[in-house]
């Protein structure tokens, strides 16, 4: 046995062979969440990590901690994790065999799904927590995750539910009615065993992170629904249909807390923002003010660019105040939605103007340009791209146009129009230059990509159902326009043998009257004809006689 495996202590519950860092449900981690454990967590104090966590987190935990322990179900996971963290006391059992002085900090951010191993109890939800509670203080900083049963990611899961949970979770919670299935909830279990919760954050992907109570105050078109809906729509989950929309409608009606992907609750510790959220390679935080938001960002470089020269990330390009107000983009949708054209060109006139007096290298794009009073403002977007202001401005009504399509939003423009048509009727209300559509093309082509958003990415049922109609209704018209041209390849064939035959007669009644007017200059009625009308030309008789008489002379000789 190595060193490594006798580092690791057992308990009761272990299990092998078996591991929580593959299969369907991966180990909780990623860079928003360690910016957020890195606010949260105090210094220098005896840490607990319980459950499977990606190796930024348990550093991000050990750089904080005095001392760490951490336990995981699996052997296996253990082993590995001591071999990875030489600091690190590994513990290999389940959470119910575990047992000692209660710990400074305890950090759960996967929650209490994956705790228990073959041979624990049949614990409950609230179970699990009194057995978590006994390793704390009421002085304990503990951070505890929750995944939420009504997201919207699970309520448009395209998948049955055996493809949803598998047997590499082991005791799944899914069924359990004692589980909390709201913030209110997890509160008062927390309350209950002695942890008052301090604040709580609405996880959406753990790619943006939003206390709750802004999460529930936000609105379609702010700063905290455009992250959370950024973040939901990069999941790689099948889905049912587009889960902007159904983002949109949970925001309006106040309930994008409760339709989170999750929640993370913290005790003892008070929380320095407001929204922790990923924008492009760095971290973006903010703190909501009377007016808006001022925002930061983690240590990054100052560009970091992503894509082969087209668009590049710079942090100093990024906001550091922006407004409370609705995008750009939510106004524009509305107005199309609602076919008022005369409003739509008044608005595209004012975002031409305010786009031209702007300096800088910023893509515009109207889904992060905030309403700003009678103006407009940037958002917290930093991708920039050498472009003049007219091809920046073709770019966002590029974005633009391929957001409203493809997802097949109303809007009053003819079918013939989409495409580039459109883009350059809208540049033409903005007041730019339609030569810019093509170089604008190619900058939101590349910031698609920057985003992460390609074209090869699953769409959902709905739209693959909208796409199959769209096809079969183009299928059914190109049907009808080959039968069209059929129909008229068969009318010009008959017209053209119509005309050939037309032709042939022409042709033998010419071929015809080239032989009676052959035969008719060879005859004897012709020649005298011709004579007499030569005749008919003598103007002098008798000069003419005289003429002949000599004429026949040199020919007849002395017998004239």
């Amino acid at each position: 046995m190595s060193d490594h495996q006798l580092a690791v202590e057992v308990v009761r519950g272990e299990m092998q062979p078996w591991s929580d860092y593959q299969g369907k449900r991966q180990a909780v981690g990623g860079p928003v969440l360690r910016a957020l454990l890195d606010d949260v967590l105090p210094a220098d104090a005896r840490t607990l990590i319980v459950g499977p966590h990606t190796a930024d987190l348990v550093a991000a935990v050990l750089a904080k901690a005095s001392s760490a322990t951490m336990l995981v179900r699996s052997v296996s996971d253990a082993s590995s994790l001591a071999e990875q963290f030489p600091d690190l006391q590994v513990i290999a059992g389940a959470l119910d065999g575990l047992t000692g002085t209660p710990y400074e900090t305890v950090v759960a951010v996967d929650g209490l799904d994956r705790v228990l191993g073959y041979d624990s109890d049949d614990l409950s939800w609230p179970q699990r927590l009194d057995a978590l509670a006994a390793l704390c203080t009421p002085e304990t900083v503990l951070v505890l995750g929750l995944e939420n049963e009504f997201s919207l990611t699970a309520l448009l899961d395209s998948r049955p539910s055996p493809e949803r949970h598998g047997d590499d979770e082991w005791r799944p919670l899914h069924d359990d009615p004692t589980r909390p299935v709201s913030p209110v909830q997890l509160a008062s279990e927390l309350a209950r065993v002695g942890l008052p919760l301090h604040s709580v954050y609405a996880t959406y992907a753990d790619k943006t992170l939003l206390a709750v109570d802004v999460a529930a105050a936000a609105r379609p078109g702010t700063l905290p629904a455009r992250l959370a809906t950024e973040a939901l729509e990069a999941t790689d989950t099948p889905l049912l249909t587009p889960i902007a929309e159904a983002a949109d409608t949970a925001a309006r009606a106040g309930l994008l807390a409760s339709t989170s992907t999750g929640w993370l609750a913290i005790t003892a510790a008070p929380s320095q923002h407001d929204i922790y959220t990923e924008t492009g390679p760095v971290i973006l935080t903010a703190t909501r003010t009377p007016t808006g938001w001022t925002t930061a960002v983690a240590g990054a470089p100052a560009t970091a660019p992503l894509s082969a020269g087209a668009v590049s990330f710079d942090v100093s390009a990024v906001s550091s105040v922006v407004p409370g107000g609705s995008s750009v983009e939510t106004l524009l949708l509305r107005l199309a939605a609602a076919e008022d054209v005369p409003a739509f060109r008044a608005l595209a006139g004012r975002l031409g103007e305010w786009a031209s007096a702007q300096s800088g290298r910023v893509v515009l794009r109207w889904d992060d340009i905030v309403v700003d009073g009678d103006s407009f403002a940037f958002g917290v977007s930093g991708w920039v791209a050498d472009a003049e202001r007219g091809e920046l401005l073709a770019a966002a009504w590029q974005r633009f146009h391929a957001r409203l399509i493809e997802s097949h939003r109303r809007h009053p423009w003819p079918p013939w129009m989409v495409g580039d048509d459109l883009v350059t009727a809208w540049l033409g209300m903005s007041g730019a230059p339609d030569q810019s559509v093509a170089r604008g093309k190619e900058i939101a082509a590349a910031l698609s990509v920057a985003l992460g958003k390609v074209e090869t990415q699953t769409p959902d049922v709905r739209t693959a159902l909208a796409d199959a109609e769209r096809a079969k209704q183009e299928l059914f018209e190109l049907k009808g326009h080959v039968f069209g041209l059929e129909r008229t390849l068969g009318f010009r064939d008959k017209a053209l043998k119509t005309r050939e035959a037309r032709l042939r007669d022409l042709r033998l009644q010419v071929q015809k009257a080239n032989a009676e007017r052959t035969r008719f200059r060879n005859s004897r009625a012709y020649a005298a004809a011709t004579l007499i009308r030569k005749a008919a030309t003598i103007r002098n008789p008798r000069k003419f006689a005289y003429k002949v008489k000599r004429r026949l002379k040199k020919k007849l000789g002395n017998r004239f």
